[in-house]
């Protein structure tokens, strides 16, 4: 697609607030992954208890993305990230105002209920983005925009990992970890509310032909009937089997982000005080932006911006990164624990980039402009179906048999094979999907 260069500007003012808001969105989701095991020790519950409040949370975001896809349809992606941003910032708030406190009763039950309202509002995010997006970028510049775009949600990673860890070594308290990111998103709310656009008309440019089957002619896109859109988003069986292999990816990309801090301090003595862990964020970031422009790329350009074969290609990835993660190498030591960060890091490509594959640039392929919203809802919110079972399930697994299926109080771990056997399956299962639509392409099944 050719376009104007002034078209160009105000599209990138359009899509990289967006981003940021994204980003310090992220800062007030994955804080919880960062600061989860202080809370554990402070109020003393285990792994299976602090994965009750992250399951909550999870479930919470999946039913809630569900629901909130129409509606972000039909009020435009501009009101739904405005919403998102300032009641998660809102929550995030009345978090840090509670452990403030330091005497809260019943942490279970009252944390579990704020943090499950923050991922209520969190779930705008992922919708907004590709609503507003499947009307400013045609088809064909998708999968290399998704990657530019992983850049941005990828630094919402570091702002979580590197700067929380670094807020944890600069304060006394933990709870500033809650207090920032609340602030972020309160700025971007701001920054969204005059500069984001529903669509080019919007911003004084002429709307046009994005090539995903919508119809062309509807200047402001009537919202489809509820009927009409359950019969796009369930009838279709590409978006089926996209849904089934998101459930897949919530699972392993949780499995990972759950409890990849303890996985480092249990392991490898690696604490989040430490300047190697803050590198971590950097390896998350760096391993989206690879993955996410790395998968883009491919898509795009060498398979005619057709998704299934590079998520194949990067699940497949994942088993054997995966499998990397379940080996010690020199534990506790230096070199060991480099090792670690920097699989971590290739990790992350390969479960970031498949992620954002399917969940946002495919939603926008086969959901259309009109139903966007509807299909990144259906993908996000089957994905965090699976995310929740990481919570309580895998924290089970985890605080019963240990990393190694040796759960012995004060045992050093020898390999973390049970940690990586519960989430391989997963990768597997998703891969084996891609087969099965190897051939699927918007335009034709997208209208």
């Amino acid at each position: 697609m050719k376009h104007s260069p002034a078209f160009r500007l105000r599209r990138f003012l359009n899509w990289f607030p967006l981003g940021l808001t994204y980003a310090a969105m992220y800062m007030g989701r994955y804080n919880f992954n960062i600061v989860k095991n202080d809370i554990g020790a402070w109020y003393h519950l285990d792994k299976a208890q602090m994965g009750l409040i992250a399951s909550a949370g999870f479930w919470t975001y999946g039913l809630a993305v569900a629901f909130n896809g129409p509606l972000a349809d039909r009020i435009g992606g501009r009101k739904a990230i405005l919403v998102g941003s300032l009641g998660a910032a809102l929550l995030n708030l009345a978090i840090g105002f509670m452990f403030l406190n330091g005497h809260v009763t019943q942490i279970l039950v009252s944390m579990s209920l704020l943090w499950s309202l923050n991922m209520y509002f969190q779930s705008f995010g992922a919708l907004s983005v590709v609503k507003v997006n499947s009307t400013w970028f045609h088809v064909q510049e998708r999968g290399v925009f998704g990657g530019i775009f992983g850049i941005m949600i990828s630094s919402g990673y570091f702002l979580a990992t590197t700067i929380g860890a670094w807020l944890l070594a600069s304060f006394r308290s933990w709870t500033v970890i809650w207090f920032v990111p609340a602030a972020a998103m309160a700025f971007m709310f701001a920054v969204d509310w005059f500069l984001v656009r529903n669509r080019p008309s919007h911003a004084g440019y002429p709307d046009f032909d994005t090539g995903d089957g919508s119809n062309a002619g509807s200047a402001e896109d009537a919202p489809l009937p509820l009927s009409d859109l359950i019969k796009k988003v369930f009838h279709n069986p590409i978006i089926v089997s996209l849904i089934f292999a998101e459930f897949c990816t919530g699972f392993v990309r949780q499995g990972v982000m759950l409890y990849f801090t303890e996985y480092l301090q249990e392991i490898y003595h690696l604490g989040k005080k430490e300047h190697l862990f803050w590198w971590t964020g950097i390896a998350f970031m760096g391993g989206g932006i690879l993955g996410g422009l790395l998968c883009g790329w491919m898509s795009d350009k060498l398979f005619q911006s057709r998704r299934p074969p590079v998520a194949f290609f990067f699940y497949l990835v994942q088993v054997v990164m995966l499998g990397l993660l379940g080996m010690t190498l020199g534990q506790g030591t230096w070199g060991g624990q480099i090792w670690a960060v920097i699989l971590l890091g290739l990790t992350a490509m390969f479960i970031f980039g498949v992620h954002g594959m399917l969940s946002g640039t495919a939603s926008m392929d086969f959901g259309g402009r009109k139903a966007a919203a509807s299909v990144a809802g259906a993908l996000d919110g089957i994905q965090y179906i699976g995310s929740g079972l990481t919570g309580f399930g895998l924290g089970w697994i985890l605080k019963t048999y240990g990393w190694d299926g040796v759960a012995i109080h004060g045992h050093q771990p020898a390999h973390a094979w049970v940690w990586v056997g519960s989430i391989i399956p997963f990768s597997l299962i998703g891969a084996f999907i891609m087969t099965r639509i190897w051939n699927a392409k918007a335009g034709a099944g997208a209208h």
